[in-house]
């Protein structure tokens, strides 16, 4: 009714508003009891209106601008109308109010009617007709915008902190949870994130994701820029050698952060004392305050190098000024390395031992071998150079050097016991004693093994008997032998291995061209053209067969054998007689001897003595020839006495003949 009221009054305050007839004026002047029987029933609902079409269109445009434009998923601000312990009625100028969970709304304990909040409309009629409205999603809504717009602006917020997480803190801003990480809360490195829980803090919205909405706060941007303005003034305040007290702010294995106060610098390990340190944490503690020189900065990079023990003279300086080069000195090694070790003779002043310098061997070995870390050791020194600041020691020095008396104790031909101290394809490397060293070939070690590889025939470490066999003075170098301890069996195996001699054998090992044999002391070798039988069957690995020698070299250790000429010989024995048989048997030996494996000369030989009986043939042939020319010849001189000419032998047959013979 009130509103109809207003919409009156708004349309008669219009110019062309005709005057207004109240509802009592109608009653009493305008109402008459009509006449039933004169009534004319046609004309009921066809009254005219006192309003043009004109002014009632006007009359709706100003009760409609009476209800706020609302839509749906939308925030707009309502008015507390009324309220209970579970639910607060708000308006928001709609045709109905709105109810809204009044736990949605306990963060307000002060709340009361007529007061303004924010409020999400969800839907404007439920399935009751009731208007939805929800006061924790308008806020959400709200606070989202608020956060995207300060991260947009990078405008400063209050944040409060709820709670410690893995890695930071719980930070509510907006009433949205955002992420502080530990390393955003202070330039300084935090150890300890429980001070800062329940603190109301500034904060800058650094990163947003929009996809997870999830959003990380920073507070050391904040203090960043200050400390860039006091950075930017220290810096331009530095100078190289310049002295300043500063905090140990963080320590690292290659060295340690001071804080001078707004800017860091750098003390690296090697700067922190003259001698050697393995861990800073020997030398500095955290938070602990200390003088520092600075050595180098850079203003583009903002880089500040610092020094700790340029503030103490150089231990070089203290050193003897009388010590000199032959002198012995003590130490402790300090650092191992495979070409030396240095010795820290004062702290600060070190020399090397490099590891040729620890021995008098030859053979390469590592300074690990010698020396240990923490070890005191004697040295002598070898080079002393006070303005590099170098020194060089030795440790080989200290006891006689054995090579100048090698020849009255290793001389040739005398025999000791060594230890095996390394392997090559071609020898072994002994120590007689601490500095002499000798080299066994290979072909030193057995009379009658063959040997592909040391390892074959002894052990690193092991003893092992020598003889000394050469010596080099001048380059330390000797020649020992190992089975020169023995007589060469081979001058005994010369008597009984003789070419033609048959021995019973048992096949060892096998490979292309043929096999090794077993012999007794010794092994030989037959080719596969060797190992046929009679049969036509060959002889298999760890089978026993007679052998016989076809060829025996001392020089080269070497005996060839072959089973089949065995069979062979016996053969041809028993189809030829006489000379021809022991020619024919010679030859074969021959052949047999001189083939020693090779398939070509074989074939090359039997083809020579093939020709040569073919000459021989040949020859024969001639001379029987000449020789029935002769007799003609003699028949026809009888005849005719009175020509006497010399006998003609035919050419072929002059140069033949001895051949035939």
């Amino acid at each position: 009714m009130t509103e109809e009221v207003n919409m009156s009054e708004n349309v008669a305050n219009t110019e062309e508003t005709p005057k207004v007839v109240k509802a009592h004026e109608i009653t009493n002047k305008s109402v008459v009891t009509p006449n039933t029987d004169d009534f004319n029933w046609d004309e009921l609902g066809k009254h005219k209106s006192a309003y043009s079409a004109e002014e009632i269109k006007q009359m709706e445009d100003v009760y409609n601008q009476t209800f706020n434009a609302i839509g749906e998923q939308e925030v707009v601000e309502g008015t507390v109308v009324s309220k209970n312990s579970r639910e607060v009625v708000v308006n928001i100028g709609f045709k109905s109010d709105g109810v809204i969970p009044a736990n949605e709304l306990r963060y307000l304990p002060d709340l009361k009617v007529g007061d303004k909040v924010e409020v999400y409309v969800e839907s404007q009629e439920d399935a009751n007709g009731q208007l939805l409205l929800s006061h924790k999603k308008a806020r959400m809504l709200k606070s989202w915008e608020r956060v995207n717009q300060a991260c947009e602006n990078g405008e400063i917020i209050n944040g409060y902190v709820k709670s410690k997480t893995k890695g930071g803190l719980i930070v509510d801003v907006f009433g949205i949870e955002a992420f502080l990480p530990g390393s955003q809360i202070d330039v300084k490195p935090i150890r300890d994130y429980d001070v800062f829980v329940d603190k109301t803090m500034e904060f800058k919205v650094v990163k947003i994701n929009q996809e997870f909405k999830n959003v990380v706060v920073s507070h050391k941007a904040l203090i960043e820029s200050e400390i860039e303005t006091q950075r930017m003034e220290i810096m331009s305040g530095l100078e190289k050698g310049q002295v300043l007290e500063g905090t140990v702010k963080n320590i690292t294995n290659y060295g340690a952060f001071i804080d001078l106060g707004g800017v860091d610098g750098l003390i690296h390990i090697t700067d922190l004392s003259w001698s050697r340190v393995n861990d800073p944490k020997e030398i500095l503690e955290l938070d602990q305050k200390i003088n520092v020189v600075i050595l180098d900065f850079d203003e583009t990079k903002k880089r500040i190098a610092l020094g700790l023990k340029q503030l103490t003279p150089h231990p070089w300086d203290a050193l003897d000024p009388n010590l000199k080069v032959g002198d012995k000195v003590k130490g402790k090694v300090v650092v191992l390395a495979d070409y030396g070790a240095f010795v820290e003779i004062l702290p600060g002043v070190e020399g090397l031992i490099h590891v040729s310098e620890m021995s008098w061997s030859q053979h390469l070995r590592t300074a690990q071998d010698f020396l240990s870390v923490g070890q005191e050791v004697e040295s002598v020194i070898l080079t002393l150079d006070r303005e590099e600041r170098k020194m060089s020691l030795g440790i080989k020095q200290l006891i006689p050097d054995p090579w100048i008396t090698i020849t009255e104790k290793y001389p040739i031909g005398s025999r000791h016991t060594a230890i095996v101290r390394n392997f090559t394809t071609f020898g072994i490397f002994v120590e007689l004693e601490e500095g002499v060293d000798g080299l066994i070939h290979i072909s030193d070690l057995s009379w009658s093994k063959k040997i592909k590889h040391p390892a074959e025939f002894t052990k690193i470490g092991e003893k092992i008997d020598v003889v000394v066999l050469e010596m080099d003075v001048e380059n330390r170098r000797l020649s020992l032998g190992h089975k020169q301890l023995e007589e060469n069996p081979w001058d005994v195996y010369e008597t009984i291995y003789t070419i033609g001699s048959i021995h019973e054998g048992t096949l060892t090992s096998q490979n292309e061209k043929g096999s090794s044999v077993a012999l007794q002391g010794v092994e030989g070798f037959a080719f596969n053209r060797g190992l046929q039988r009679e049969d036509g069957s060959t002889i298999k690995q760890g089978e026993t067969a007679e052998f016989k020698v076809v060829e025996f070299s001392k020089e080269n250790k070497k005996i060839i054998l072959s089973h089949t000429q065995i069979w062979k010989d016996i053969k041809d024995a028993e189809n030829e007689t006489g000379d021809d048989k022991k020619s024919k048997t010679k030859k074969a030996d021959t052949i047999e001897k001189s083939t020693l494996g090779d398939i070509d000369a074989l074939v090359n030989l039997k083809a020579d003595l093939e020709q040569a009986e073919a000459k021989k043939k040949t020859a024969t042939k001639r001379t029987k020839k000449a020789e029935k020319a002769e007799k003609t010849e003699k028949v026809e001189k009888a005849e005719e006495p009175e020509k006497v000419e010399e006998p003609k032998e035919d050419a072929a047959s002059q140069e033949d003949a001895p051949k035939a013979e």
